[in-house]
């Protein structure tokens, strides 16, 4: 089943049978809390809070659910994100999920050379998976968040990744644009347009497993095909993208602060390439989005 939206993705995690156990690290803020007690309720994870252990046990919301919960006791946010950290890495954990707890502090236990969980050759890069009013499908892009500028090697990891939770989500070939602001390479003062060719013809090789990939392209051509159609271009993506990856952070970022303020869109956000899959939402973000972001890390 290919997932379109959401509320597939609730539905389907919902009738799964196997729940994944997710580290949730100082859950001392109600998004991140009842985003949790919404998964147990789908009955898709497994709840261990790291730390607030006396806070969450008097929690209304989560009592129906405690079978599926274990507290860790955790006295700062520090040692909680370690210990969530050292899990992962020792196999007792599917998923690392982020409360109110500063993302560059989670980050440098996910990241410490000696006890962290990338392995090495690996990225870590940001995805995020949007579902946008009037696209009839959902659409995956990288990097919002975390690579600023992409180096050649990087790039091929971000494709590799959003290839694979495409397939999670049910897309059997994937369609993955690389995005620029034409459709031209162009080696003088776009270089990375070069790279673009390169990566399509790994792709037409089997380099990422079953999927297309095709750039330089434009947003607008890579999800239209009307504008595709229109502007002569011929391409196997068709005005079809399943995921888009951007040039650079900037590209990225813009385009998801575009969606969220102007388009209506609904997001998850995710952090590929460690051990196991990491939320790590803004503080600002929705329960709605902190819960659609674990579902989406659930089906890695």
């Amino acid at each position: 089943m290919t997932i379109k939206n959401f509320d597939q993705l609730e539905a389907h995690l919902s009738q799964t049978t196997t729940r994944k156990r997710v580290a949730i690290v100082w859950a001392e803020d109600e998004s991140t809390q009842f985003a949790a007690a919404r998964a147990l309720k789908a009955g898709f994870i497994e709840a261990i809070f790291i730390g607030c252990q006396e806070q969450l046990r008097q929690l209304d919301a989560l009592k129906p659910y405690a079978d599926h919960i274990t507290y860790i006791q955790a006295d700062e946010k520090d040692q909680a994100a370690a210990t969530a950290v050292q899990m992962a890495k020792t196999g007792q954990v599917d998923i690392i999920m982020k409360g109110l707890i500063n993302t560059d502090n989670l980050l440098k236990a996910v990241l410490n050379k000696e006890t962290g969980i990338l392995p090495k050759g690996n990225v870590l890069t940001h995805v995020t998976t949007a579902h946008i009013p009037n696209y009839d499908r959902l659409l995956l892009f990288t990097d919002a968040a975390v690579i600023p500028c992409p180096t050649r090697e990087q790039r091929i990891e971000q494709v590799k990744y959003i290839a694979q939770l495409s397939r999670a989500m049910g897309v059997q070939e994937p369609k993955i644009a690389l995005i620029h602001c034409t459709e031209k390479v162009n080696e003088k003062h776009f270089p990375f347009t070069v790279e673009y060719r390169e990566l399509a013809q790994m792709a037409a090789d089997g380099a990422f497993g079953p999927c297309i990939v095709d750039g330089p392209l434009d947003i607008k051509t890579a999800c239209n095909l009307h504008s595709m159609e229109t502007k002569g271009i011929k391409s196997p993506i068709h005005g079809e993208a399943n995921a888009v990856i951007f040039p650079d952070i900037q590209a990225g970022n813009v385009f998801y602060k575009t969606l969220t303020l102007w388009a209506g869109a609904q997001t998850a956000g995710i952090l590929q390439g460690p051990l196991v899959p990491v939320v790590t939402p803004s503080r600002s973000d929705s329960t709605e989005c902190k819960f659609y972001s674990l579902a989406v890390a659930a089906m890695l």
